[in-house]
């Protein structure tokens, strides 16, 4: 999985760019990211799937604070990211949610 941030000059915004790999999610039909910027709405941020098979979206978030987040597989499976800054525990048994730094 991939996260690339880009910090915009002019407000204190953060474009995130979400990308889930095909391998990763080899034959599902959707991919969404959830978070706190979201209030956890698998259908408020659906990754778009490319023609690589990879799944990918953009999203504007705020400078300045951490949000939690994860992917949600065919409204079944959640994945964290590798990539992300860190992990917190999410109270769910021993799972945890990864954590941009904005």
């Amino acid at each position: 999985m991939a996260i690339k941030k880009q910090f915009l000059k002019s407000k204190p915004l953060c474009k995130v760019t979400f990308a889930v790999p095909a391998g990763v999610v080899e034959g599902a039909s959707k991919v969404a990211v959830v978070g706190e910027f979201n209030q956890w709405d698998a259908s408020a941020h659906v990754l778009k799937k490319q023609k690589t098979g990879e799944f990918k979206a953009t999203i504007e978030l705020p400078t300045e604070q951490e949000v939690q987040f994860r992917y949600v597989v065919d409204d079944q499976i959640w994945l964290n990211d590798e990539e992300a800054d860190k992990w917190i525990p999410n109270g769910f048994a021993s799972e945890q949610n990864s954590v941009l730094v904005l």
